[in-house]
């Protein structure tokens, strides 16, 4: 049944912190290095934040009553919910939607509505071994864009979901070019970008020139960042990202690039309201890890001007 897409009034100012289950090295429903998804919202809001992306399917609880009640006794509340699925096979298409509906249909019984889509890794994420090819062809390529308005459109008027895109190393959307030929052959009425400022980073892209020259279309924000020795091991050693992980790719502010302050000064100057959400890359890591990290990029990321509800204030060189 179509609905009437509803406004997205959901914070004061234009940028809204949260984080994820991500940040608490979650990557799977289910794996025995993982966290027990009470403990993640338990020190979710301990660290003091509001907002959650639902992260993989299956680790929070499906049952929407009883996910509202997990997140009511907490003060919590769902940003968007989190997708996985190949635009470029055509013939995993009916597969891909079923579970798209799933997290659709989730995400909107939170009162959400966005939908992260994360392109298949063509590398393995435990073995780093390669599963496909990590160029797609000129046919998968014209069909890409056609493929993601497709699944736009069916969220946006079955669900009041809106889809953004989320570039992901070692998929077949992670360089710039990549990221921009994605935007110039789909529709934004249906596919817009989910900017996760880590990824760019690692796929060798420019977060502040992507902000300025496609800012309409950054519709959700996942910010992070990367150590820039390490990534220079990923491009000399030819490294999975999962073993680009381990080995701490990941880091917390102000470690890496591309720089938190940098990036919300340029997404404070949209005309947009954007979810900005935490994700440091963990897995696996010891169940101590998490929060004491939690804490003290909500700290950091405060003192940048990106703190819950408030608009992030610029001063007078920054424009």
């Amino acid at each position: 049944m179509a609905t009437t897409p509803s406004p997205l009034r959901t914070v004061v100012g234009n940028l809204c912190l949260g984080s994820a289950p991500d940040s608490w090295g979650v990557w799977f429903p289910e794996d025995e290095h993982q966290v027990p998804y009470t403990r993640f919202l338990d020190e979710l809001a301990a660290a003091g934040y509001e907002w959650l992306e639902l992260g993989p399917y299956g680790y929070l609880p499906t049952e929407p009553a009883v996910l509202a009640e997990e997140l009511a006794v907490r003060g919590l509340k769902v940003s968007g919910g989190t997708a996985f699925g190949a635009l470029h096979r055509p013939e995993a298409w009916d597969d891909m939607l079923a579970h798209v509906r799933q997290v659709a249909a989730l995400t909107a019984a939170t009162g959400a509505h966005h939908l992260v889509f994360i392109p298949p890794m063509y590398r393995d994420e435990k073995t780093g071994g390669f599963t496909e090819s990590p160029e797609l062809t000129a046919e998968q390529w014209a069909g890409f864009g056609r493929a993601a308005d497709r699944l736009g459109k069916l969220l946006l008027d079955e669900y009041d979901v809106r889809l953004v895109i989320h570039p992901h190393a070692d998929s077949h959307i992670q360089t710039q070019p990549e990221i921009e030929r994605l935007l110039n052959e789909s529709d934004s009425r249906y596919t817009n970008l989910c900017l996760d400022t880590g990824h760019v980073a690692y796929g060798g892209g420019d977060n502040l020139d992507l902000i300025r020259r496609f800012g309409e279309r950054v519709g959700y924000v996942h910010i992070k960042q990367m150590d820039p020795e390490i990534l220079v091991q990923v491009a000399t050693e030819k490294l999975s990202f999962g073993e680009a992980v381990k080995r701490g790719v990941c880091v917390s502010p102000p470690a890496g690039v591309p720089k938190p302050d940098d990036v919300v000064a340029e997404l404070a100057r949209l005309d947009a309201e954007l979810f900005v959400i935490v994700e440091q890359d963990l897995y696996p890591c010891a169940p101590e890890v998490p929060l004491p990290i939690a804490v003290s990029t909500r700290n950091y990321l405060a003192d940048c001007g990106l703190a819950g509800t408030r608009r992030p204030v610029l001063d007078d060189n920054q424009g």
